[in-house]
């Protein structure tokens, strides 16, 4: 008698949940991830700016709502920044946690953190 090869019903089901999973997982987190790509672009752009070591405070934190506005970042704003001074130079920085809902009672917790310094 031949022997039968491949996967059992069972073994294929298992395979398929443990797939939809990963992809439900992955689009869950993925505009979370691409938020925060922009916020690191955005203190790119703000180092970049010429003006960026001599600004204010609150001309730094109005220059970054003004960013982030353009690039649809809704988890912080510029009051969210903290911003001191490295050798006479402005230095803003941003640290923040967001949580996404899975399934029933759990989330995942993600935490990021982006700066102008290099």
């Amino acid at each position: 008698m031949k022997h039968q090869r491949g996967m059992t019903f069972i073994s294929m089901m298992i395979l398929i949940v443990l797939g939809v999973s990963i992809t439900l997982l992955g689009v869950k987190l993925a505009p979370s991830y691409i938020e925060f790509f922009s916020v690191k672009k955005v203190m790119s752009a703000m180092a970049n700016d010429p003006a960026f070591p001599t600004m204010s405070p609150q001309e730094v934190r109005n220059s970054f709502d003004r960013r982030a506005t353009i690039d649809y970042i809704d988890s912080v704003n510029g009051k969210d920044l903290d911003l001191s001074k490295e050798n006479g130079q402005n230095v803003a920085s941003i640290e923040y946690s967001k949580r996404i809902p899975l399934v029933l009672n759990i989330s995942a917790c993600l935490e990021f953190e982006a700066s102008t310094s290099k």
